[in-house]
């Protein structure tokens, strides 16, 4: 019955996003605190999900070898499979080739697959795909191909698709139009990619209206200014990303989550957060900060900060709260500042006062 299981697992999946993924069926796992209306600002469209109701079984006599076959789930994992196998039902809608020995993705690979909703073929050795390859998948709406050898962005990507899942791989340019027509696409997840600013043609997202962006652990040394606009989530941790300018964040109003933990960053030009007023949780932890980033009290729905492992010494009384009552409409439920060279018996209580919770707050632990 386990293949029910990964079924049901993977339809629940299709409704969060996640901030850090540690393994491949984990990747809902939510590092963050909690926050208002999660769901809601998510904008996830989930319209497509299969009603489970409708997976009626099927008795198919269709199954490759090895493979376990069970209501239009076929698993085809940790085979040694050195190509897609034939023989596949053409109901199927999840098809798991994961951590095999696959190289290349051919013409008629998916033939007859029209049903297809989602195709796992994470932790193969696929360095080659046919242009044409996904072409049958007309329904697709999950592809995740994380842990191969790609050095470019599939091309011929099906217009159905919801979530694409690319990240460690070697590819280090993204070329205009290689998204054309994926009006659906919500989710990409692309860290782990020799990935420069420079790697980024010009409209290289042109047409998307992403909610999720990952482009974490990679080489980016700056903020790159022409990702979509739309995004709620955009993490770039792990990268080589030296300062915030005044105009970086320009574009990304609708931003509620911000992910630029485990960078460089040295300084964060005043009033480059006045552009994020939708924000709710910040996280620049990891980085160089000789203090706290101003402009937080202006951030009226900011409800956590990660601002542990800097260098900051000091902190303010009007740091991270605004002035009068009623003026935040979200109190913090998390500010981290542990592991900083701050003297935490010196900060007044009062700096505190729009936090819920003085557990809420997490200091001390510092080591030069």
């Amino acid at each position: 019955m386990w293949p029910l299981w990964l079924l049901t697992s993977l339809l629940a999946l299709s409704q969060a996003l996640p901030f850090e993924q540690k393994g491949f069926w984990d990747f809902t796992l939510d590092d963050g605190v909690p926050m208002l209306n999660d769901e809601e600002a998510s904008g996830a469209d989930t319209s497509g999900v299969p009603d489970l109701d409708a997976l009626t079984p099927t008795f198919s006599a269709m199954c490759p070898f090895g493979c376990h076959c069970h209501l239009r789930v076929v698993q085809c994992s940790d085979l040694g499979l050195k190509s897609v196998p034939k023989e596949i039902s053409p109901d199927t809608t999840l098809l798991d080739l994961q951590s095999n020995d696959i190289t290349e993705l051919r013409k008629d690979d998916f033939k007859g697959l029209q049903h297809l909703y989602a195709l796992v073929l994470v932790n193969n050795k696929i360095s080659k795909i046919h242009e044409k390859a996904f072409s049958p998948l007309r329904k697709l709406q999950k592809l995740y191909i994380s842990k191969n050898h790609l050095v470019e962005i599939p091309p011929n990507l099906p217009s159905s698709l919801v979530e694409l899942r690319i990240h460690d791989n070697r590819i280090r340019k993204v070329p205009k139009g290689v998204f054309s027509g994926l009006r659906n696409m919500n989710c990409i997840e692309m860290g782990g990619n020799p990935l420069e600013n420079s790697g980024f043609e010009p409209g290289a997202f042109d047409g998307l209206k992403l909610n999720y962006l990952r482009i974490s652990e990679a080489k980016l040394t700056g903020i790159p200014k022409d990702l979509p606009e739309t995004l709620n989530e955009l993490h770039l941790d792990h990268n080589k990303i030296q300062a915030i300018e005044l105009e970086d964040l320009l574009r990304y109003s609708k931003l509620y989550r911000l992910g630029l933990g485990h960078n460089q960053i040295r300084m964060i030009e005043n009033g480059s957060l006045s552009f994020l007023p939708t924000l709710r949780e910040l996280h620049l932890d990891n980085n160089k900060l000789s203090k706290v980033p101003a402009g937080l009290p202006d951030l009226k729905l900011l409800q956590v900060v990660y601002l542990h492992t800097n260098n900051i010494t000091k902190v303010g009384v009007n740091d991270f709260c605004p002035m009068g009552f009623g003026v935040k409409r979200a109190y913090y439920n998390g500010i981290s500042l542990f592991n900083n060279p701050v003297p935490y018996w010196e900060v007044q209580p009062a700096t505190f006062r729009c936090v819920t919770d003085r557990l809420a707050i997490q200091f001390g632990n510092y080591k030069k």
